[in-house]
């Protein structure tokens, strides 16, 4: 699964965009340099039911920003991005 495709996923199991949960992140203060992945990733499956693969996703995002590595666009296969830059917005907004 593609990173795109696991935010997209994220926001049709809670209801929230990608960006949404990145504003509570930072009401929690979970978007700190120091706080470990570990730490999010609980919180977003006590609150959320998000499993790690998915969390992982998120803290990404969280930690890193919306940027991916190019190893993952254009390649072949289920892990394929079409960019590097990710949409936080929700699916049905994202431009083609």
């Amino acid at each position: 699964m593609s990173f795109q495709a696991y935010l997209d996923t994220i926001e049709v199991k809670t209801g929230l965009t990608p960006r949404a949960l990145l504003a509570k992140a930072h009401e929690r203060g979970l978007d700190e340099s120091t706080v470990k992945a570990g730490t999010i990733i609980d919180w977003l499956k006590e609150d959320y039911g998000l499993g790690r693969g998915h969390a992982m996703a998120m803290v990404h995002v969280i930690k890193n920003g919306t940027t991916i590595s190019e190893k993952h666009v254009g390649s072949d296969g289920v892990h394929r991005d079409v960019s590097t830059e990710l949409w936080l917005d929700g699916k049905n907004s994202r431009p083609n």
